[in-house]
């Protein structure tokens, strides 16, 4: 089965899978979370569970479990299991992290469908969200993506435009502004640090950040030194669900 193309009326237990293998995979990953955060003396880590391109069983039996954070890149993908899902009482307290890219014709069903937005960079974006979020929602948390590398091939806001951005966004009143993400660079050494650097000098400069607390960094090969960097959640894929298709 396609995992882009999820039947809405399809059982999320039907696809078939490894359930013991997927299970024992995120737990090894929360293990390398707990070491990881022993050794960088915190305990604030969380764990979000890329599932993009995975089947909503997935989801389904690790939510189960009680994984509760999920970033999706797919708007159309993501729907189609945010649909699904709503209906699986044992998926209720699913946390939806929307983490691809955002364009002008996808900002309303973000905002009425996702708790965060992980890729937000242009002030025209968080314009939108911010309109187009209903009233009888929380406001939508998000952090703003960091080209901490100033990298051509990637988005991102640059170092340079953070304040301006926040200044921005700070004041959209369906929006909670939390922190920053970034996907550095491999041959960047200290981009975990310098970006946690940035972060604590925007709280100190800007104490009506009340929320300002995350720092999405690192993924399945380098989650150690993201967590020794700073970071207070982890993007996890491959490790936990498999090679994609």
């Amino acid at each position: 089965m396609d995992a882009k193309h999820v039947d809405k009326n399809e059982s999320s237990t039907k696809v078939s899978f490894d359930s013991k293998g997927l299970i024992e995979r995120w737990q090894q990953t929360l293990g390398q979370i707990k070491d990881a955060c022993e050794s960088s003396q915190t305990d604030n880590v969380t764990l979000l569970a890329v599932s993009k391109t995975k089947p909503v069983s997935m989801i389904a039996a690790l939510a189960e479990q009680g994984q509760q954070h999920f970033g999706e890149n797919y708007l159309q993908e993501a729907l189609e299991k945010i649909e699904v899902l709503k209906n699986d009482t044992k998926a209720s307290e699913v946390v939806w992290h929307y983490i691809g890219s955002i364009q002008r014709n996808k900002t309303r069903d973000i905002a009425e469908n996702f708790d965060w937005v992980q890729t937000l960079e242009r002030d025209i974006i968080a314009k939108r969200l911010n309109e187009q979020r209903p009233e009888s929602m929380t406001p939508l948390n998000v952090l703003i993506q960091l080209n901490i590398d100033n990298e051509d091939s990637k988005s991102g806001c640059l170092p340079s435009e953070l304040p301006k951005l926040i200044a921005s966004i700070k004041d959209y009143k369906r929006l909670c502004l939390r922190g920053l993400m970034i996907i550095p660079s491999k041959a960047d050494t200290d981009a975990f640090v310098r970006t946690q650097k940035l972060f604590n000098e925007i709280k100190d400069a800007h104490s009506e950040l009340i929320a300002w607390d995350t720092l999405s960094m690192g993924m399945s090969g380098d989650m150690a030194e993201a967590i020794a960097g700073g970071s207070t959640t982890v993007r996890v894929g491959t490790a936990i669900f498999g090679a994609r298709d």
